[in-house]
């Protein structure tokens, strides 16, 4: 099967052009990222970080028209960061003003049993995503923080509220439930939730639009390979299982986070290492993965060691890859069927090596990759198997802003019975 050319591809979003840009902001504990999007054609109009809020010296960064700009200054908060946002647009451009801003997206990490899609903010909704914090301390803080700031400062447009968690409400019972005790998980809200929601759900309806097909219509197995990395599995467009669960560390090894460990390891080293919470807290969450096992959690410095010999990075390597073979071998038992595998994000999209070797071996599955195809210099959607699998293997560059802001458009639209917005 063939991708089928952009331009003869139906745009389900065409109805969004009257409704003019998006700011998508996403805050985190020390840094606020922001993209000015256009929700029809895709593109980012203007994007920037703020880097090391609450350090002596932070980073502010702003890219327009093909320039980037780039400052060190004190930010001392998330209202500042965002005051200094703002003022790099009016600045350096374009002028929000100008750029007939519709909504302001806000990227949260955890929406918990409470959030199943994108919801426009009011203060009772900021109280909500406030009372998920013991489910994500590390995150929902910021995110919290950052919708509180932009509301004052932005207060003239609707604010949504797009949640990492929202795709994967849609688990079957049986793949989001613990075998623990009932009453502890109840009280607790202890259940997988999943994580990178937003770039699944887009890669997965992504699939179908470059390939013609009804998202309906496919079993699709997604690979969101980045510093975090997360596997699920799509059936018709409705995941039905994925890696990641109560919290983001459970799955595939990451950049720094361990993915799936027994338990038990967790009480062995705190009865004989004599560790506490926080420090296994920051053991499996920043300094094991790749991290831990090479010494380097970027997959180009990763591969440098390799190619001098270095056997710590070899072995972190295959056990990389072993993990994730496990997954697409555990999905395709689930599924049934695999239509496509799809690599995105960093490591997915750029790792020629990560990507050839999870499929090889997995012939007998129908799954494999065609070494020129994989290795050719190429941007964009693509399909990087040979004709005679069963199986397309593709890469597929996840685009989260950009998902963010169509969600935007549909949960502010979804409040006008009038619409005529279609959701695609």
């Amino acid at each position: 099967m063939s991708i089928v050319p952009e331009a003869e591809r139906p745009n389900p979003y065409s109805a969004y052009g009257a409704h003019g840009s998006v700011l998508v902001l996403n805050s985190g504990s020390s840094s606020l990222k922001y993209q000015l999007v256009n929700p029809v054609g895709g593109e980012a109009i203007a994007a920037g970080t703020i880097e090391r809020i609450g350090e002596p010296s932070g980073i502010v960064t702003h890219t327009f028209a093909g320039n980037r700009t780039r400052r060190e200054l004190e930010v001392p908060d998330h209202g500042e960061a965002l005051r200094l946002a703002l003022g790099m647009f009016d600045e350096i451009g374009p002028r929000l003003a100008d750029a007939g801003i519709y909504a302001v997206g806000h990227r949260v990490v955890h929406g918990g049993a409470e959030f199943s899609g994108p919801v426009v903010v009011d203060d009772d909704v900021v109280e909500r995503i406030d009372a998920l914090v013991p489910l994500a301390p590390l995150h929902n803080p910021a995110n919290v923080q950052g919708i509180r700031v932009a509301r004052e400062l932005l207060s003239d447009v609707p604010h949504v509220a797009v949640f990492d968690t929202a795709f994967f409400s849609a688990l079957p019972a049986e793949a989001y439930t613990y075998a623990i005790d009932r009453k502890v998980a109840q009280e607790h809200d202890v259940r997988r939730y999943g994580f990178h929601g937003t770039s699944h759900q887009y890669v997965a309806g992504k699939v179908a639009r470059v390939l013609g097909r009804r998202v309906q219509d496919l079993h699709t197995i997604v690979l969101h390979l980045g510093n975090g990395a997360s596997a699920s599995a799509v059936a018709g467009g409705v995941p039905i299982d994925t890696s990641m669960g109560l919290t983001p560390l459970e799955g595939l090894v990451m950049g720094t986070r361990s993915g799936d460990i027994d338990p038990a390891v967790v009480f062995h080293l705190a009865r004989n290492a004599g560790m506490g919470i926080d420090e296994l807290d920051t053991l499996l969450n920043k300094r094991s993965g790749m991290l831990g096992l090479s010494g380097v959690n970027d997959f180009r410095e990763l591969r440098r060691l390799i190619d001098d010999g270095d056997e710590d990075a070899s072995l972190a390597f295959d056990v990389y890859v072993h993990r994730l073979k496990k997954y697409v071998g555990a999905y395709a038992a689930l599924l049934g069927r695999v239509d496509v595998v799809a690599f995105t994000a960093g490591v997915g999209e750029n790792d020629v090596a990560v990507r050839a070797a999870v499929c090889e071996g997995l012939e007998g599955m129908g799954i494999a990759v065609d070494p020129e195809r994989n290795t050719a210099a190429a941007d964009g959607e693509r399909i990087i198997s040979p004709d005679w699998t069963s199986t397309l293997v593709m890469v597929i560059p996840t685009m989260e802003e950009l998902a963010i802001a169509r969600q935007c458009v549909e949960a502010v639209e979804h409040l006008r019975p009038s619409s005529s917005v279609t959701a695609g």
